[in-house]
């Protein structure tokens, strides 16, 4: 057996890097209007610091890397380090997750750089309603960046909508039909509770969403080519588009989970969910080898529990989604 395993013998691949805690929304299911306590500079990890992590990693069997936050392109000089990343011998896939305010005017560079692909996160095709889910956003933002994204070759393009009951989820339909009409990639997301906040009264089950979807016709399975996360894809007859569901908490996924998360500060988290966390800034800064790094990593890994617990109304509490990646 090669590569990395955790102690349940699921193999692990792929890691996210948030770049920064910062961002310029205010999503409501996200953080506070008035945001969140931020990181100092100096506890945010160097670009060099990144990189020496990733590396590290990627020589034990990681291959898939991608870039989150907070938004990752409210970090100067992204660019440099996606060239910093994919010149790293071994990284088959270094993506992006972006609400696409900033994207129009960095998709062509960040390309170029060697970024294969984004995923942005958009919760409405509705303007108004986007001020409202954001506070501070503009649509038409989000739509230019989605396009120009498309246009250089960051393709598949995945749009992650989290479905809200009472908040968006009357526009299923819209974005499916999107799926047919201009070839989206849509993934619908279940709302989970964060933040130490229950999902009462929001969650919309992904079984609901295809009854309401079966309107528009029947979803047939379909393999996606790109990626390697917990959507289970769709597709309607004549779309070149497809659909994805992602259901954290009706179905958990967490037998297949080939992730660790790499937050602003430098703790390397074994599961999203859970608050524990194996310091590697300290490491790096206390002047940590290669292979000091990779058996902290180990370590993380190691401690990988089995599944979390949300489906038992168990909420997250702790870190706030800005500083872990989502």
């Amino acid at each position: 057996m090669t590569g990395l395993f955790d102690s349940f013998q699921r193999p692990i691949n792929y890691l996210r890097i948030s770049v920064t805690d910062r961002c310029n929304l205010r999503c409501i299911y996200c953080m506070p209007e008035e945001g969140v306590k931020l990181m100092s500079h100096e506890d945010i990890l160097t670009y060099e610091e990144i990189y020496a992590v990733t590396k590290a990693s990627v020589g034990l069997g990681i291959s898939r890397v991608r870039l989150t936050g907070g938004e990752p392109l409210v970090r100067l000089g992204l660019t440099d380090l996606v060239k910093m990343l994919s010149s790293i011998e071994g990284i088959t896939d270094l993506s992006m997750t972006t609400n696409g305010i900033l994207l129009a005017q960095h998709a062509r560079s960040l390309r170029e750089a060697g970024l294969k692909r984004v995923n942005v996160s958009l919760d409405t095709l509705r303007s108004e309603r986007f001020r409202r889910i954001t506070r501070c956003g503009e649509l038409e933002d989000v739509l230019r960046g989605i396009r120009v994204a498309q246009e250089v070759g960051l393709n598949p393009v995945k749009i992650n909508v989290v479905v809200m009951a009472a908040v968006n989820d009357d526009e299923l339909v819209d974005f499916a039909r999107r799926t047919v009409n201009e070839g989206w990639h849509v993934r619908f997301i279940e709302h989970m509770p964060v933040n130490g906040k229950d999902n009462a009264g929001t969650l919309v089950p992904v079984k609901e969403m295809k009854r309401r979807l079966s309107v528009l016709g029947n979803l047939e399975p379909w393999k996606m080519e790109a990626g390697n996360g917990p959507a289970k894809y769709f597709r309607l007859d004549g779309a070149s588009g497809t659909i994805g569901f992602i259901t954290p908490v009706t179905e958990h996924f967490c037998y297949g989970c080939n992730r660790l998360r790499l937050t602003a500060d430098g703790k390397l988290r074994p599961c999203l969910l859970s608050e524990e966390e194996i310091d590697l800034r300290g490491a790096l800064r206390a002047g940590a080898s290669t292979e000091a790094l990779q058996e902290l990593i180990r370590k993380a890994i190691s401690s990988k529990p089995e599944r979390h617990h949300l489906d038992e109304g168990t909420a997250k509490k702790g870190r706030p989604f800005s500083q872990v990646g989502g």
